[in-house]
């Protein structure tokens, strides 16, 4: 067995208000983590925070937003200065301005690149200097099941491709420093943002899951707790030697 460290590590996870990322939070806090809960909104991260801290962890609600890059910097040193040097980030902030390539604007090409892309790269090299000191760190970047192709996301499917090479050269660059980079790309996840799909396809969102599960092997839609699951393997002491992968969460295969 590895040993553990005497006291808990940091971990950021971005993005961590709601869906994905606050079931992120609660289980890496439930393993033992001190969490910064970063979003736009400080005040929505708070709500994770207090969740955390009832059941008895350490958290911090921090406002940014990830493709600011002064705002990424204060954050980050925020962290530091009031959890501990953050040696685990999760970069999950996202967000769809769907549309077919004929409609889409410029607008909302740069609105998803910024957060997801952007976002990634800002957050990364902040956090990747107190890695580097400690000699040890985890990084968890969300890609999706999009990054393989999906009607009406051209800039999502690029953004969450785009994932998926920065993995695999933060994996080259920072692994001789004890830091393992990997990418989780989930498939049909119920959260706030796929309900707002069902809500522009004008069905409910019980009918919308229904009708997905259909073509998911395992027979049901994924969780946000699936996703969080994943990331707790990935940031175990003892997953050292994972390194560079997009481990697909998709309930089956995908190619």
């Amino acid at each position: 067995m590895t040993e553990q460290p005497t006291t808990p590590r940091t971990a950021i996870v971005t993005g961590g208000a709601r869906g994905i990322g606050a079931a992120v939070a609660r289980r890496l806090s439930a393993d033992g983590f001190a969490v910064a809960v970063l979003d736009l909104d400080e005040s929505a991260c708070a709500t994770i925070v207090s969740e955390i801290e009832d059941a008895g962890g350490t958290g911090l609600a921090v406002g940014v937003d990830v493709s600011d890059e002064a705002a990424v910097q204060a954050a980050v040193e925020r962290v530091a200065a009031e959890l501990g040097a953050p040696t685990v980030l999760i970069n999950n902030a996202g967000i769809i301005r769907d549309n077919m390539l004929f409609k889409m604007s410029v607008d909302d090409w740069d609105a998803v690149m910024n957060v997801h892309l952007r976002g990634s790269f800002l957050m990364t090299r902040a956090a990747q200097k107190h890695m580097i000191d400690a000699k040890w760190g985890r990084i968890v970047n969300l890609s999706s099941t999009s990054a393989l192709g999906n009607r009406g996301q051209a800039n999502y499917s690029a953004a969450k491709a785009g994932m998926q090479g920065f993995t695999k050269t933060l994996a080259i660059e920072l692994g001789k420093f004890g830091v393992t980079a990997n990418a989780i790309a989930p498939g049909f996840i119920a959260t706030d943002m796929t309900r707002s799909t069902a809500e522009r396809m004008g069905v409910s969102f019980e009918t919308f899951i229904e009708a997905v599960a259909k073509d998911i092997p395992v027979g049901r839609a994924g969780q946000p707790d699936d996703i969080a699951a994943t990331v707790a393997f990935l940031v175990r002491e003892d997953a050292s030697f994972v390194s560079g992968q997009v481990i697909y969460v998709a309930g089956g295969p995908k190619d």
